[in-house]
Order: C-alpha cells, then sequence, then structure tokens
C-alpha cells in the first residue's frame, strides 16, 4: 500500500505480532470453510494476505495460494494433518504473487490449479508463478457437495480480477477486488482500473445481493458490508484524483 492511517497503526501492529508467532493463521467460518492467512512485506511493512479453503467430501479446494513462499509446505502439512483429506485443487482469483505464488508448487505435488485464460495471459507478461489449466468463461467446479462459481465481473484491483461464489455456504471470495471494513483506502493501484472498478462492484452486488460471508484479499471479514465499503473508497480515490490529490 502507499501509506496507512494513524488510526489503523494498532491494527497493523497487531497483525506483525501476529504473523511472527504465527506465520499461518487459519480462522473457521462453518464447519467446512476455513479462511488462511500469510504475511509478508510489501512496501517495507508486514502485511496479511487472506485466502480460504473449503472441506469437501472428496477433498479440498484451495482459493488462491499463500503469499509467502515459506508457507506452501506447512500449509499442506497443516491440511493433511486436520482433516485427512487430500488437496484436489486451487483456484487463483487474479494474477498477483499474494493468489498465484504457490501454484507451480501445488502443480508438483499433483494438486490441479486453475485460472482464468486472462490471469494465465498476465503471470506470463508478469513472470508470475501460472496455473497448469485455464477457463475461458465463468465456470462452475462441482466438487463433492459444493459449488465453486467464478465470476468475472470487469476489471477492478486488476485487470483480471474475479470472485468465487460457493452458494451452499452464501459465501462469496472476493480476494483482493473486496477490501476489508478495517481499511481506509484502496492500498495497492499499480494495475488498477478505479472507474471500472466501481461498475464491477455494483455488477457483483447484483449478481450476489445477500451474501452470508464476504472475504476480502487483506484484513478482517467479520462485516459482510465490504462490498458497500470498496465501492464507498472507490468514490473516495475518484474524489481526491479529480482534485490532483
Amino acid at each position: 500500500m502507499k501509506h496507512f492511517f494513524a488510526g489503523f497503526f494498532w491494527m497493523f501492529s497487531w497483525w506483525a505480532v501476529h504473523a511472527q508467532s504465527n506465520p499461518i493463521s487459519i480462522s473457521q467460518l462453518t464447519e467446512k470453510a476455513f479462511v488462511y492467512t500469510t504475511f509478508n512485506e510489501f512496501n517495507g511493512t508486514l502485511f496479511p494476505s487472506n485466502s480460504m479453503y473449503v472441506v469437501t467430501s472428496a477433498g479440498i479446494v484451495l482459493l488462491d495460494t499463500p503469499w509467502d513462499t515459506t508457507q506452501f509446505q506447512p500449509l499442506l502439512d497443516s491440511l493433511e494433518n486436520r482433516h485427512h483429506l487430500p488437496v484436489l485443487l486451487c483456484i487463483s482469483t487474479h494474477f498477483h504473487a499474494d493468489r498465484t505464488a504457490g501454484l507451480e508448487y501445488f502443480a508438483a505435488k499433483g494438486i490441479a490449479t486453475w485460472s482464468s485464460a486472462l490471469t494465465y495471459k498476465l503471470c506470463v507478461a508478469n513472470n508470475e508463478k501460472k496455473a497448469e489449466h485455464v477457463f475461458v468463461n465463468d465456470t462452475t467446479f462441482s466438487i463433492g457437495e459444493f459449488t465453486f462459481e467464478t465470476f468475472y465481473p470487469g476489471e477492478g484491483h486488476a485487470p483480471d480480477n474475479i470472485v468465487i461464489w460457493i452458494p451452499e455456504l452464501q459465501l462469496l471470495y472476493g480476494g483482493c477486488f473486496v477490501k476489508s471494513t478495517a481499511v481506509n483506502d484502496l492500498g495497492n493501484l499499480s494495475h488498477a482500473n478505479p472507474a471500472q472498478w466501481a461498475i464491477s462492484v455494483q455488477k457483483v452486488m447484483t449478481e450476489y445481493p445477500d451474501p452470508a460471508f464476504v472475504i476480502p484479499g487483506h484484513y478482517g471479514w467479520s462485516k459482510k458490508d465490504a462490498l458497500k465499503h470498496t465501492l464507498k473508497l472507490i468514490k473516495k480515490q475518484q474524489n481526491l484524483s479529480l482534485h490532483g490529490l
């Protein structure tokens, strides 16, 4: 991120201490759905990155990979110890390293790795790790008793960002397309399109009007109005840009 607001200093300090004592933090959302958080440095600041996994009767599905490259195998070991099921599938939601860093490692372990064709293209262009398999259009993966619906709403945080809907849980996994209500700016805008992002958020809100859970790519997820918050932050950014700030 370009900067952090002083009012949130306590929150970032908490994350820093937590990261030092727990390289992977796993939080249970439902009986079968979990958010796992790893940590990495960004612009000199320790930064949390949320990903997810869902335990199905057939095996485990990962949504995005750890950002911390030292945590690929520890994550797999933890899942084996906790659930005694294989990891079957990993879907990445855009091309940045906090979503894709573990793709090639997981593929080497026999896990089917997937991304959109646009994400694959951008991974190649930006020298990021890439998936073995791609989908061109919005796609539904049926694994065990759960379905995972990918939805591309248009550009936003990145040109290729998708969200993933799990209807059985009424859960929207937003990745970096969605900003946590715990933050007060849009963060990394290096590949963002704020004008289109606002339109894309409205498409997601129309498509999924009442999710039980909305999981952002970074920081907390306790409030489910993260999409409205994201839209508010986009409008704030547009006003700053309009005034040359």
